[in-house]
């Protein structure tokens, strides 16, 4: 396979221009091995760890597999992350070679990490605060589209890429729709630098999530994609499966209401979090019927459950 020389690549050391996307749940240290063995560079969230402890071990295991290859750890910022500092500072400690922040601002991450060489990617949706966390240092922004899995942003690939390629000078990565070649020169062609791929990886061998959460992204299409407020209290893209179609896309009147009501707002949302992270969890690695599974649209591409090596060979060859 022909490498794929771009922005990313040269500043990762890459052979092709692909981010294994951090996936909540999903990702693990054995994904992110295989992912950079393949020539891409793999990512996993800080809180799919419970303690630090684990984090650490973790991290012992990427670095013993990948050796002096890149792969990234993704945090989220803001205050609903209480165990931020203590993440942030492991990466720290363990000088990873990437960051990708999500939800919040990246300043206190780039002000820890800079110095040390650590890069720092950052999720964003609009061009706006793509120029404002630029102006904070950041090395790269992640553009998430309206194709991407999770909570995905309101502009298509088309919209938002070009947009973000002219009012920044660090690259731009391009986030969700990419489920082959075809998608990631589409990407390419629309002057991203390279791509972030998640759903395609769920249905690898390497996922510890359950054969059902897998055999979903094999079976569904493009079009079993839809929105949910359910989850999380924001839009978030799930596979629209029985369980999904029973119990609607949209909060009741009485979940409305508590998110609108000033005083209550706060532990509304939280609780509305905490619980739809549960129903994931559930769904995610064990056999039930209430089956939330979270998906992006690249899941069309997706035709069988294959190493993360053959679906990266997947993603590359012409």
């Amino acid at each position: 396979m022909q490498k794929i020389d771009t922005a990313l690549t040269r500043m990762l050391h890459l052979d092709y221009p692909i981010i294994m996307a951090p996936m909540f749940l999903v990702s693990n240290a054995r994904m992110v091995v295989e992912a950079c063995r393949s020539g891409i560079a793999g990512s996993v969230p800080a809180l799919n760890y419970r303690s630090d402890a684990d984090f650490r071990k973790a991290l012992d295991e990427i670095k013993a597999g990948v050796g002096d290859r890149a792969y990234g750890i993704n945090l989220i910022v803001n205050k609903s992350n209480i165990r931020f500092e203590e993440q942030l500072k492991t990466c720290v400690d363990y000088k990873v070679p990437f960051i990708i922040t999500s939800l919040g601002s990246p300043q206190r991450t780039i002000e820890a990490c800079k110095p040390l060489g650590i890069k720092v990617f950052c999720d964003v949706v609009d061009v706006a605060y793509a120029k404002k966390v630029e102006e904070l240092g950041a090395d790269a922004v992640i553009a998430v589209n309206n194709e991407a899995g999770g909570h995905a942003g309101d502009m298509s690939p088309e919209q938002l890429l070009p947009l973000l390629v002219k009012a920044c000078t660090i690259p731009v990565i391009s986030a969700g729709g990419v489920g082959n070649r075809k998608g990631l020169d589409r990407m390419l062609s629309l002057g991203a630098a390279g791509v972030s791929v998640g759903s395609p990886f769920i249905a690898s061998l390497e996922a510890p999530v359950s054969n059902e959460y897998k055999n979903a992204i094999v079976e569904y299409g493009e079009k079993d994609i839809v929105r949910t407020t359910k989850l999380s209290g924001t839009p978030c893209t799930v596979i629209n499966t029985p369980y999904v179609q029973q119990l609607g896309l949209d909060q009741n009147w009485l979940e409305k209401m508590l998110s609108r009501n000033k005083s209550l707002k706060k532990y509304v949302k939280m609780l509305t979090f905490y619980k739809g992270m549960k129903a994931l969890e559930k769904a995610a690695f064990s056999a039930t019927y209430q089956s939330y599974w979270c998906a992006g649209k690249s899941i069309e591409h997706v035709s069988a459950i294959k190493p993360v090596a053959e679906i990266t060979k997947d993603l590359v060859e012409a």
